[in-house]
């Protein structure tokens, strides 16, 4: 299942961004050491997305969606509607709003609470209308920032801010109901209805939800020995469980909570390109390969930056604030919430930018020499991706058009002296007839068949093998694709769409698609260089057959057949 697109405000989408919407580390300004001038730049922020939302707030009396808020589709919902209420609260509570103690804000509120309480189904759910429906995870999402409003409106005392809370209280009410007995579909989803119930809880108690909190929990938290949730998710879901378990651990007494939140946020420090961006090669959900800053970290490193001091925390919500402040605004709610995380950082500390890092948990490892980083994965259709600077190898992928099913995706990742190993065994057999043992009810049917119970006869095999190493300022691949003979073979070296290809030739009819015949070819962005090849050009059969369509890239191809042997050089 995907969250969609309006749920940006919950953490819970990739942020998919221009790339020229991320300056290089050497641009970045400095960062807000005094809390004022932050709170007054989320501020800032916070008001500007009022006016935004404002506009689109159904104001139609006779609408059936009266007081929702609308997303880019035009669809009133109740996930958007949540976080007008949050953003509106922040801009009447926060003294550096424009929209500071403005009665101008109650009446759209008054109509959005009514809203949200209208679409609320009566067992407490909500829809989610791009794909679930009479979901207790997504009424979850929507119960934090509806709680976090219900709380910052406790400061402001008015008819309508009652009428508003009441509202809100009977909205979280119902909705804990739901929490207390629906299911959920992911991992990340028993964190967030732990979350929504230790906030609802937190306001107003019952012991049924902590009984409930304390079944989910029972099933243990699903982090590696390396730090890393199931879901792998950098952009999306590994910052939301994050800031879910310090929810529960702060409003409910569960400082164990913060132990897994503290690994996966050491382990993150290594899953920062050179650019800034955020590693995605790795994730399970749909911010896969998908460009994004960390800025869904930036509450969970904050606050544990905070309550254990610590230096390396400090530094990157420093980075943070440094990328791009003004996307941090929708924590201004957390501050006002919890006034703790307006206090000074530790001292700063340093990022690592010099390591090679094994996750054996993910079959990943993560390399930097400064400027200059790669990310080598096993059981990925991409098995490395090399990042100088601005200029992004976004990934390489080897297809071979063997019996349908030739994609490369590495059964295992080892290590071998100075070399990461990555191989892949395949092979394609032919069947026999039945014997006349076998008892067959198919009446003829193909399909009802047992294939796998046929004689074997012809196996054709195949074995491929990649090894990676660190050679001068890049590295060094040895691509091998040896069994049977005469195999069409194809390698895609995927380059990110802002920056200029030389030395490649175009190929026919396929857009953004080239090939390297010979020698070296230049991928350049900005001021960045990437130097890659030989080239090999046997062929111009790109597509191959049972192989992954081509990437959303400048996709650069080296072609050949079985026996394949060739040494790429990257730098």
């Amino acid at each position: 299942m995907k969250r969609r697109s309006f749920l940006s405000h919950l953490g819970a989408t990739a942020s998919i961004l221009p790339f020229s919407s991320y300056p290089s580390l050497s641009l970045f300004h400095s960062s807000y050491e005094e809390p004022v001038a932050l709170l007054k730049a989320f501020a800032e922020g916070n008001d500007e997305s009022i006016e935004g939302l404002l506009k689109r707030q159904e104001k139609d009396i006779t609408h059936p969606k009266y007081g929702g808020i609308m997303d880019g589709y035009g669809i009133h919902n109740p996930q958007n509607t949540s976080s007008f209420l949050q953003r509106l609260s922040c801009g009447l509570i926060s003294e550096y709003s424009a929209f500071y103690q403005s009665e101008l804000l109650l009446e759209p509120m008054l109509r959005a609470s009514e809203y949200l309480l209208k679409v609320q189904h009566p067992d407490g759910t909500i829809d989610l209308h791009t794909t679930n429906f009479h979901s207790t995870p997504d009424v979850a999402f929507v119960v934090e920032p509806v709680s976090l409003a219900y709380t910052l409106l406790n400061t402001y005392a008015s008819a309508t801010t009652e009428a508003i809370q009441t509202n809100m209280q009977n909205y979280l009410e119902k909705g804990g109901k739901a929490l207390n007995v629906g299911g959920i579909h992911t991992p990340n989803h028993r964190w967030v209805v732990c979350m929504a119930l230790a906030r609802v809880n937190h306001l107003f108690p019952d012991p049924a939800y902590e009984v409930r909190v304390n079944e989910w929990l029972r099933e243990k938290i699903d982090i590696d020995e390396d730090g890393q949730y199931t879901e792998q998710s950098t952009l999306v879901y590994s910052p939301i469980v994050n800031k879910a378990l310090i929810t529960v651990a702060r409003l409910m007494n569960k400082p164990e909570l913060l132990e897994p939140v503290r690994k996966n946020l050491e382990m993150s420090l290594y899953y920062i390109h050179a650019n800034g961006e955020g590693v995605t090669e790795g994730s399970g959900r749909q911010d896969k390969y998908q460009k994004g800053t960390m800025r869904r970290y930036y509450y969970p490193y904050r606050y544990m930056a905070l309550h254990d001091q610590n230096p390396r925390f400090a530094a990157m919500v420093q980075l943070l604030e440094k990328q791009d402040t003004n996307r941090l605004n929708y924590n201004l709610a957390y501050f006002l919430e919890d006034t703790d995380l307006k206090n000074s950082l530790p001292t700063v500390g340093s990022l690592p930018t010099d390591y090679v890092k094994v996750f054996t948990g993910s079959d990943l490892v993560r390399i930097r020499r400064g400027e200059r980083d790669a990310t080598i994965l096993a059981k990925n259709p991409v098995f490395f991706t090399f990042f100088n600077g601005e200029a992004a190898l976004e990934g390489i992928r080897l297809a071979s058009a063997f019996f349908g099913k030739g994609q490369f995706e590495g059964e295992s990742l080892e290590q071998d002296g100075d070399e990461f190993v990555i191989r892949q065994w395949l092979e394609g057999p032919y069947y026999q007839p039945f014997t006349e043992e076998e008892d067959l009810t198919t009446d003829g049917d193909w399909k009802k068949m047992p294939r796998d119970e046929r004689p074997q006869s012809e196996v054709q095999k195949l074995v491929s093998e990649i090894r990676i190493r660190e050679a001068g300022n890049g590295f060094q691949i040895d691509i091998s694709v040896l069994g049977t003979d005469r195999v069409p073979v194809a390698i895609e070296l995927a380059f990110r769409q802002e920056g200029t290809l030389e030395d490649v030739q175009e190929l026919e009819d396929t857009p953004e698609a080239y090939l390297l015949e010979d020698g070296f070819g230049t991928f350049q962005s900005g001021k960045h260089k990437i130097r890659f090849g030989p080239g090999r050009n046997e062929h111009t059969w790109t597509q191959l057959r049972g192989a992954l369509d081509k990437l959303d890239a400048q996709s650069v191809y080296l072609t050949g057949f079985t026996p394949f042997e060739h040494q790429l050089t990257i730098e």
